[in-house]
């Protein structure tokens, strides 16, 4: 009998490449999204019968972080996380045969800037400011959903490496010679950033801020595992168990692309790059050491468990499609 699986928010790069990779596999692949295709937020009955004899609800829906932190963009990250994730827990109990597994995203910059151990989800320390109060929030929501007949895990994505990722801008740096590792330093406080909790303070030195990622292929490969490990449920870090730092990620960048020197980026030209693109600095300044303790001790085996491989996989495939 052909799965069923139904993912909301599968437009951007991690929803198409798990739609895309669901449906080699011979799966029926529905569709949530603000206009469909199969259905649209707001619509809790088309989305109830979607999730009505479903496998598997995997929840990706939220505007991207990759924004600068204004009172609109912050109203929207979080609206369009727990809008969301409240919806499909209000059509999970209407549903007669509810999937028994629900995914919902959630990110591992929940956990505090961490320079001294990494973080796990026995003994990470939650941090504070903007991005932790959404992630804790989203989490929230998820716990409150009324759900008897199915499992819910809240996955802590650390950030997710593949063709069409983050990762894309800083191959195209490090191809300029400017590849070099992202330094953070001291920076103009305001009341209004710090008020916000968007205000990052200086901590690691000479690029060192620790770098957790996890290869798409291994989302994929976290997502199947977890649908028949019925004893994983609550939080789960998604990450590759061997993370790296600012300086090392761009240092074994520039091998993999044959590029022999990059510039280093310091903090004053971060702050004025992030404005002129629209971004935050927290994004690469933030040290996350995090370590997926419970996949580990399950049984997981990562396809891509190392980052050098993990890079040059990825380029390779960028240059195959040229």
């Amino acid at each position: 009998m052909t799965d069923r699986i139904v993912i909301a928010g599968a437009s951007g790069f991690i929803g198409t490449y798990l739609a895309e990779a669901f449906r080699a596999e011979g799966a029926d692949v529905r569709l949530i999204g603000r206009s469909g295709p199969d259905a649209a937020w707001g619509d809790t009955a088309a989305i109830t019968a979607l999730l009505d004899g479903a496998d598997l609800l995997v929840n990706l829906a939220g505007k991207s972080v990759n924004c600068r932190y204004g009172p609109a963009n912050r109203a929207e990250i979080l609206r369009s996380r727990i809008d969301t994730t409240r919806e499909l827990g209000a059509a999970l109990a209407a549903c007669a045969a509810a999937p028994p597994v629900w995914i919902n995203s959630s990110t591992a910059t929940i956990y505090r800037h961490a320079e001294d151990r990494p973080m796990t989800e026995s003994t990470g320390e939650i941090g504070t400011g903007f991005s932790v109060g959404i992630a804790t929030a989203w989490e929230r929501e998820l716990d409150a959903a009324p759900t008897p007949r199915t499992r819910k895990v809240a996955l802590r994505m650390a950030i997710v490496l593949g063709d069409g990722s983050a990762l894309i801008p800083l191959i195209r740096l490090a191809r300029f010679g400017l590849g070099g590792a992202q330094l953070d330093g001291p920076w103009f406080r305001t009341r209004r950033r710090v008020e916000a909790g968007t205000f990052h303070e200086f901590r690691a030195r000479g690029g060192r801020q620790r770098f957790s990622w996890i290869h798409v292929a291994d989302v994929l490969g976290v997502i199947r595992f977890l649908r028949s490990h019925g004893e994983l449920s609550g939080v789960v870090n998604a990450s590759s168990p061997n993370p790296s730092d600012s300086a090392t990620l761009m240092r074994t960048l520039r091998r993999v692309l044959r590029v022999p020197f990059g510039i280093p980026a310091p903090r004053p030209v971060l702050e004025i790059g992030s404005a002129v693109i629209r971004t935050e600095t927290e994004l690469v300044l933030k040290s996350r050491w995090v370590v997926p303790e419970r996949l580990l001790a399950a049984g997981y085996e990562f396809e891509y468990p190392e980052l050098e491989p993990a890079l040059r996989g990825i380029v390779a495939e960028r240059s195959s499609k040229r």
